[in-house]
């Protein structure tokens, strides 16, 4: 196994000017990063009460008050620090500069002399440190501010709140190892973190680290149960037996269906397919592929979304997809990426580009209002609002996006993942430049000096995307990989104006490009985008006898608003023709809509059974993307309809 793409440096050296996710991007520096900040500061009424920056500030000495939040109330502010280092690689707006820099002095200023820092702790119980290991999230929050400061050093060059990270992970190492305290993170997060801070210092005792916590982890199952037996903190009082929850079943080299809590599964394997390629580990590799195609071909809702049970947010069997019970949450589809990347760090393949682009225009993108002002924790692909969030086993699938949480992990990780767009959308080695989704702007290479790539697109409306050497000073020559979508029909590659035969350059779902030197040096990829409709495989019990429908990355679905209440009456027939069209809305902006000529049933009865069969009459149904789904006001909704 060859590590084929080395992880991307400085992200202030892409530049995102794109037609679909500059609108995006903008939102998060606009809106979103600042209403966050209100939020972490308690300065929006009427809203969930947030208390993480006050718990710095008691935590450093600058307050006095109790700790006030989740356990891990810390990794709110972590992930939203993260955004803004990451708006500093793509902003030159100087308020994130003087945000960062004031939040780097408070933190810098809790954090206690040996590197601890998790606030819960430094307030409340400051001498039952690391006696909880599975609930209190220790290890989960400072694992999300060490991510902060490497993110807040690739953008720039600082390395004042990297030595919190450093010193942070050196209180962590000097407690944990071999030899020293066993320990294994209840919630995965710290190796993902420990690699990151690896990457960017090539200090190995963070890699070594992290190894040693992704090779503890299974190899002594009742790890937790024995822990509990001393713990004097209890936090949710949770089954300390369950170890698919806990990700603590099986050594991971043994892994081959994902299981437990779906967020911290996913954390988990990104860290392993990290780890195995920094450290050139096949069997390691092995069990990511294996753990990955459960995911893709068994487990994962045709949005991208994960894990189908509000019980522990979790995995079920296998095939089991309910819609309207859906669990799906925002994170889940952010650690996906994150997988989906490090699996492509690892082995450029299509199949999982494909993976990290549905998730980022379904999966993600669903988790936040058009308007950046509210967010979903869980993402459903049926809702009625008669049931949803009302009745027992459909609660927490909400038929609205509410404006904050108590637990509130999901809208600072959709601001870190849009505002880092452009190191997904990319990917290099010393020879070649890897395209893994079509991202308008100008892609700056670190490996092959001096050179620039420009994207101009129209995706993921209209399949054109253009390629320009924009610099190239010493005309060295590369390759260009440029992902063509399994999905995509009759695709066409112009080479400097000359066809390409497509079949000699493709390799694992991309088409390499050599010979590419000289600025102007050019490439065209075009391909049809013709409406897709869906079918799951018949042991997803739920999806019977129903079809969904998609165009290009984007899944579609019926909402109230277009097409009346009792979305499960409504029929699209076999030989409907879909017609497709460019609309623009006051508050979903602009997207492609697609409509067909389809039914609705009709019971013309009042008893509760008959021997009748209901009648059919003509209706047009109308599908909108899946991603602006709940921004027109509460209605049914439905990804899934009968054929």
């Amino acid at each position: 196994m060859v590590h084929n793409v080395e992880h991307q440096p400085k992200l202030k050296q892409t530049v995102v000017d794109d037609t679909f996710w500059s609108y995006f991007q903008n939102l998060i520096l606009n809106q979103v990063i600042p209403y966050q900040e209100k939020i972490l500061k308690d300065e929006i009424p009427g809203i969930e009460k947030s208390h993480a920056i006050e718990n710095f500030r008691i935590a450093a000495g600058l307050s006095n008050g109790d700790f006030y939040g989740m356990v891990f109330q810390d990794s709110d502010l972590a992930k939203w620090m993260e955004a803004v280092s990451n708006a500093m690689a793509i902003s030159d707006n100087p308020w994130f500069h003087e945000k960062a820099d004031a939040m780097i002095d408070l933190i810098g200023k809790a954090q206690d002399p040996d590197g601890y820092l998790d606030t819960f702790f430094q307030i409340k119980h400051p001498d039952q440190k690391w006696t909880n290991l599975q609930e209190c999230h220790e290890l989960y929050c400072m694992g999300h501010m060490i991510e902060a400061t490497v993110a807040h050093y690739e953008s720039t060059g600082e390395e004042k709140f990297l030595n919190i990270g450093k010193k942070t992970a050196d209180c962590i190492d000097a407690r944990f190892g071999k030899d020293k305290h066993r320990g294994i993170p209840g919630h995965p997060e710290i190796e993902i973190a420990l690699l990151r801070l690896y990457h960017a210092t090539k200090e190995k005792k963070y890699l070594n680290l992290a190894k040693y916590f992704i090779d503890e982890r299974g190899t002594t199952p009742n790890f937790f149960e024995e822990e509990a037996k001393s713990k004097k903190i209890k936090v949710w009082d949770m089954d300390y037996g369950d170890t698919e929850y806990a990700q603590n079943n099986k050594p991971v080299r043994e892994l081959d269906e994902a299981v437990g809590h779906a967020v911290r599964a996913v954390y988990l394997y990104t860290a392993m397919a990290d780890l195995a390629s920094d450290i050139n580990d096949e069997e390691l590799a092995k069990a990511c592929e294996r753990l990955w195609d459960n995911i893709v071909d068994k487990k994962m809702y045709i949005t991208g979304g994960i894990g189908s049970t509000a019980e522990g947010e979790a995995f079920t069997i296998n095939y089991d997809l309910p819609n309207d019970t859906a669990y799906a949450e925002t994170c889940a589809s952010v650690a996906m990426v994150f997988f989906a990347r490090e699996m492509l760090q690892m082995n450029p393949n299509r199949k999982y580009a494909d993976i990290m682009e549905k998730e980022f225009y379904n999966g993600l993108l669903s988790g936040m209002q058009h308007d950046g002002k509210r967010f979903f924790y869980v993402n459903p692909l049926e809702v009625d609002p008669t049931v949803s969030g009302k009745v027992s086993g459909y609660r927490h699938v909400l038929p609205e996006r509410p404006q904050w949480y108590a637990c509130a992990c999901c809208p600072p990780n959709v601001a870190r993942s849009i505002t880092a767009l452009s190191k997904y959308a990319w990917g290099e080695n010393e020879n070649v430049i890897y395209s893994h989704m079509y991202i308008g702007g100008v892609f700056s290479s670190s490996k092959i000096k001096g050179v620039s790539v420009k994207v101009e697109s129209e995706y993921p409306w209209v399949g054109r995307i253009r390629y320009s050497i924009e610099a190239n000073p010493d005309h060295r020559s590369f390759t260009m990989a440029v992902r063509i979508p399994e999905w995509a029909q009759n695709p066409i590659i112009l080479h400097a104006g000359q066809n390409v035969q497509i079949d000699t350059v493709m390799k694992d779902g991309y088409a390499y490009l050599s010979g590419l030197s000289e600025e102007g040096d050019n490439i065209e990829v075009t391909f049809d985008m013709p409406v897709r409709r869906i079918y799951a495989n018949t042991c997803v019990r739920k999806d019977a006898g129903k079809v969904a429908v998609a165009r290009g990355p984007i899944v579609y679905a019926l909402e109230e608003k277009d097409n009346g209440k009792q979305l499960f009456d409504l029929v699209l027939p076999p030989d409907a023709a879909f017609v497709t069209e460019r609309k623009t809305d006051s508050i979903i902006g602009e997207y492609v809509g697609i409509s067909a000529c389809g039914q609705r049933c009709v019971s013309e009865m009042e008893k509760l059974y008959s021997e009748n069969n209901p009648s059919r009459k003509t209706q047009k149904l109308m599908f909108i993307p899946y991603y602006l789904w709940g921004n027109r006001g509460p209605g049914e909704m439905s990804v899934w309809v009968r054929e």
